[in-house]
């Protein structure tokens, strides 16, 4: 029989512990316990540690999938050559290599409206020196510009794009790599 002395017995174990709190109210108190075991058992270790791909909400936009020496993947669809991904849209992006890289090329992401926070420019295989003065123009209209290789452009992108950052890629191909991003 549990009358109100056991309660008041458990209580005052709890105390001399240093609990001081009635028991099950402490730290800890309604959490999942494994039962008996302290550590989680050899098979319970990686089951829940892995995830292959998330979910994406359609809603946030578009996001590169891969990318190879032809193009890109972006949502799903092949884009040919070198392309500019703007928040609604994807463009076929007219340049050759960074060298070709001018104001002209760049003035689309000045004149977007809602204006871009930042523009993530990959340059191919590794980051190449641009001409400053075509960099100042564009960070002149408040825009924020990131230069890297195309696969850490698209890796940045692609995270911009999840924090719901208004951004814009200008992206070139790499030279004889094909990947896929996971």
């Amino acid at each position: 029989m549990m009358g109100r002395g056991s309660f008041a017995l458990r209580w005052a174990l709890a105390a001399a512990r240093g609990g001081g709190a009635l028991p099950g109210t402490g730290p800890g108190a309604g959490q999942p316990c494994r039962g008996h075991r302290l550590t989680p058992a050899p098979d319970e270790l990686y089951e829940r540690t892995t995830l292959k791909r998330l979910e994406r909400d359609p809603a946030l936009g578009l996001f590169v999938d891969g990318y190879s020496s032809w193009g890109f993947t972006v949502n799903g669809d092949a884009v040919v050559g070198p392309c500019a991904i703007v928040p609604r849209a994807i463009l076929q992006w007219n340049v050759g290599s960074y060298k070709d890289i001018t104001e002209e090329s760049l003035a689309l992401f000045r004149l977007l409206e809602p204006r871009i926070e930042i523009l993530v420019l990959g340059l191919g295989d590794k980051v190449q020196q641009l001409d400053p003065g075509v960099l100042k123009r564009v960070k002149d209209c408040g825009i924020a510009v990131e230069v890297q290789d195309t696969p850490n452009a698209c890796a940045t992108f692609n995270v911009l794009v999840s924090e719901w950052r208004v951004t814009a890629a200008a992206l070139i191909p790499l030279l004889g790599v094909e990947r896929a991003l996971q």
